[in-house]
């Protein structure tokens, strides 16, 4: 059965409206060019473009209601305008009760931070399902419903789709889902109208001030998750980030801390941390993890932590937290088949995950091997962290080699640029510019000695590189894997 406007419209703060609202609709869009018959079109602003500016063209494809936030000068008579104070919110709240409220019938659990929430969502999926649950996964590489695999175009869709996958998951069976809450998410609302059992806070430093212009707004932007919890939902925060405080200020939800170096309501003591991987103390108990680094340190105990709070049993998660392996694009190793040398492939692309993953590289490296890091940035981004990347890099390498991450529309010779300026001199003669990222990951596997470390930084698991508006084919681990064979 259709569902009825009236009931769709129920919880929005409606400041106008005309034309029937007694009508039955077919359902919800926010592309005009996909609007058919009896359909309800939404009108987003987005960074790109206005959907205001295509409610002509959603009706003459049949739309008989519009939701916009602000109304066209004149209006048809068979048409239903409704007037929102912002489009985004209205669109998540109808989305929900389209789909049946898929989100309260899920233990829905959100991830937001800097770095790790991929890692700590998909390690969340993994756990659940290894207990014997079948669950639901939104991520940057992937998202799974159960182990069914959907690809993922966006850290966080749109609320429609999420919605939609949410549903899915639902009539699949699962008991939880598990998602990663980006910036852009929260601060476009596209997780109006979930109802969530728990957020977690991993970290946070500079990232996408090419969007939100401000330190300060980015941390404002992941506040607003935390802000939209409701009182019955946990906010599990890394106490150890100076800024895990600020995030839970003004939520509603219980509010819980984990840490590695003061007292917390979870805490674990790192006693092992080397190339095998790492030895904690959880709650007590020794557990032995394949992962590696203290960064994978503070995702597992954030995982434990959580589903603890989700009422599972302590013993059988630590049980199955040592069984966990290593997320694809995150610390992901390639070995070469005819020597020692060690190839590491990784997503770091902030300067404090690459300070991260180096220094955890440095910890574990064998006595005189060599660690070479090629690494690039993003075109059409935050230019601020370029210098940055670059700086943080040579300070742990021996060799470095700056090259091409995701141009875009941007010369990569501009962008190479941009990072060589944070080159010291002393630097400078360890460091090579090379703007073809093929070339510099083989320049890298030919350097590489007996027990030398090649770090590939910035992509980790994409699948393509992105040149001048199209997707090409680049997977940084097989190119890798394939100068290391070589």
């Amino acid at each position: 059965m259709r569902p009825s406007l009236t009931a769709l419209i129920e919880p929005l703060n409606l400041l106008a409206s005309n034309g029937k609202l007694d009508r039955q609709i077919e359902k919800i869009e926010l592309d005009s060019r996909k609007v058919g018959p009896d359909d309800v079109f939404v009108a987003l602003r987005g960074t790109q473009t206005d959907g205001h500016a295509y409610i002509s063209k959603a009706i003459e494809n049949g739309a008989t209601v519009v939701v916009a936030e602000e109304l066209p000068a004149t209006l048809l008579e068979e048409v239903t305008y409704i007037q929102v104070p912002d489009s985004a919110t209205a669109l998540g709240q109808m989305a929900d009760l389209y789909y049946g409220q898929p989100s309260q019938a899920l233990k829905l659990v959100g991830v937001t931070g800097t770095n790790g929430k991929t890692t700590t969502v998909t390690l969340l999926h993994e756990l659940f399902s290894g207990l014997g649950y079948k669950a639901g996964l939104l991520s940057t590489v992937h998202n799974r419903i159960g182990q069914t695999v959907v690809e993922a175009t966006h850290t966080t869709p749109h609320a429609l789709a999420i919605h939609g996958m949410l549903r899915e998951m639902v009539d699949a069976g699962c008991d939880y889902a598990f998602m990663e809450v980006s910036s852009h998410a929260a601060h476009q609302r596209r997780i109006a109208g979930l109802s969530f059992d728990g957020g977690i806070f991993t970290n946070i430093s500079r990232d996408h001030l090419d969007y939100h212009k401000t330190f300060k707004a980015y941390i404002e932007a992941k506040k607003t998750f935390f802000d939209i919890l409701p009182k019955t939902a946990f906010a599990l925060t890394n106490k150890d980030d100076k800024r895990g405080g600020v995030m839970v200020q003004n939520t509603a939800a219980r509010r819980l801390t984990y840490s590695l170096r003061t007292m917390a309501d979870f805490r674990a003591k790192l006693l092992d941390n080397n190339i095998t991987g790492l030895q904690l103390v959880i709650d007590g108990q020794e557990v032995f993890s394949r992962l590696i680094g203290e960064f994978n340190a503070y995702n597992l105990l954030a995982v434990y932590a959580t589903a603890v709070l989700l009422g599972q049993d302590k013993m059988e998660v630590l049980t199955a937290l040592s069984e966990l392996g290593a997320v694809e694009g995150r610390f992901d190793y390639v070995t070469a088949p005819d020597s020692n040398c060690i190839g590491i492939v990784d997503y770091a692309h902030t300067p404090d995950a690459l300070e991260k993953v180096l220094s955890t590289i440095v910890q574990l490296r064998a006595p005189g091997s060599q660690i070479i890091t090629v690494v690039g940035c993003g075109g059409d981004r935050d230019k601020g962290k370029r210098p940055v990347m670059a700086k943080t890099a040579a300070a742990h390498s021996d060799q470095l080699i700056l090259t091409s991450d995701n141009p875009r529309t941007e010369d990569p010779e501009q962008i190479l640029a941009d990072m060589w300026e944070g080159v010291s001199p002393s630097a400078t003669r360890k460091t090579l510019t090379i703007v073809s990222r093929r070339d510099a990951i083989r320049t890298a596997a030919r350097l590489a000695q007996q027990n030398d470390i090649i770090l590939v930084a910035g992509k980790g698991h994409e699948k393509y590189q992105e040149v001048n508006g199209q997707r090409l084919d680049f997977d940084d681990k097989a190119v890798l894997a394939e100068a290391l064979a070589e």
